[in-house]
């Protein structure tokens, strides 16, 4: 499959979203909207689609709904029934219990490597708020073709920040890399999580950036960047070969899970393999990670857009 933008054609990357998080900071103001717990991707916080409806209408602007993995938990299976019951609807892998983002990265890397060897990846969380759905594509669109030219590379979405957040991961850029189309990449020089006030102020006066955790890989990069740093969850994982059937996928799952060690893929995957990481800058647009209830209100305070909340009276 090839696609198109601004006259350009390439084969098609496959979309990932991460739909398996339980946002447990965020829970106090979803009780508040909804009267229960239920994770924040399935909460419409800011407009009337949910987060995570938010997301794939954002990802289907340049990968269809057919090249689209959703990982799920089967907890949550009725939100997700919800979200995903439409007739186009994108492809759902559910996970029996959360190991943390690296398994949910090498699962999805896994299923994907085995029906489409060597394809390029973009993971997306299912959580944020991006302003200018468009244009955050396009840019992800270059970086996809980025990879597909450069298969050993890793790139991911760092966002030009306007405060010294102290809750977000950051990125600091290295030297100048390439270009793809209006967006300069850069080499990885190191990452830095939720530093202290101090700390976020030099990172932001010295041009580093808000990490977004969208990025663009190869499913066979990624398995190699598992077997090199979480050895012992990629074994777990690489059992499930040959078992994408039916009943066949959902026992070998529940198996491969049962013994797998949860995991960060932040830190012990991109902060510790040795393939090559860049970074692409966005900016022009604003983009928000809604992690908490505070952050939830000042984003909807940022982007002058009242969310359609009804909150529920005990």
């Amino acid at each position: 499959m090839v696609m198109a933008i601004d006259g350009m054609r390439v084969r098609r990357p496959w979309a990932v979203v991460l739909a398996g998080g339980e946002g447990v900071r965020l829970q106090p103001l979803v009780r508040w909207l909804y009267g229960e717990d239920r994770p924040k991707q399935f909460c419409a916080l800011l407009g009337k689609r949910t987060l995570l409806r938010q997301t794939l209408d954002r990802v289907g602007l340049a990968i269809p709904p057919e090249r689209t993995l959703v990982i799920g938990l089967e907890s949550h299976a009725q939100f997700l029934a919800g979200e995903l019951g439409e007739p186009d609807h994108p492809l759902l892998l559910m996970q029996p219990e959360s190991r943390g983002t690296a398994a949910a990265v090498l699962l999805a890397a896994q299923w994907i490597e085995s029906h489409d060897p060597g394809a390029t990846v973009v993971f997306f969380p299912s959580d944020q708020f991006v302003s200018e759905d468009t244009a955050f594509m396009k840019q992800v669109f270059e970086v996809a073709r980025f990879v597909q030219e450069e298969p050993r590379w890793t790139v991911l979405l760092g966002v030009q920040p306007d405060e010294a957040e102290t809750e977000y991961g950051w990125i600091e850029p290295g030297t100048y890399l390439a270009s793809r189309g209006h967006w300069p990449l850069y080499r990885v020089r190191r990452f830095l999580e939720k530093p202290s006030r101090q700390a976020a102020q030099t990172l932001l006066r010295d041009g580093c950036l808000w990490n977004t955790f969208v990025f663009a890989s190869t499913s066979t990069g990624l398995l190699a960047a598992g077997r090199e740093c979480v050895p012992m969850l990629t074994e777990r994982l690489a059992g499930l070969t040959g078992c994408w059937d039916g009943a066949r996928q959902e026992w070998a799952v529940r198996h491969a899970y049962a013994g797998a060690p949860t995991v960060s893929f932040s830190r012990s995957v991109l902060e510790s393999c040795s393939r090559p990481l860049a970074v692409s800058k966005v900016s022009g647009l604003t983009w928000r990670d809604l992690g908490s209830p505070s952050r939830a209100l000042r984003t909807m305070n940022a982007v002058g857009e009242r969310a359609a909340w009804h909150p529920v009276v005990a």
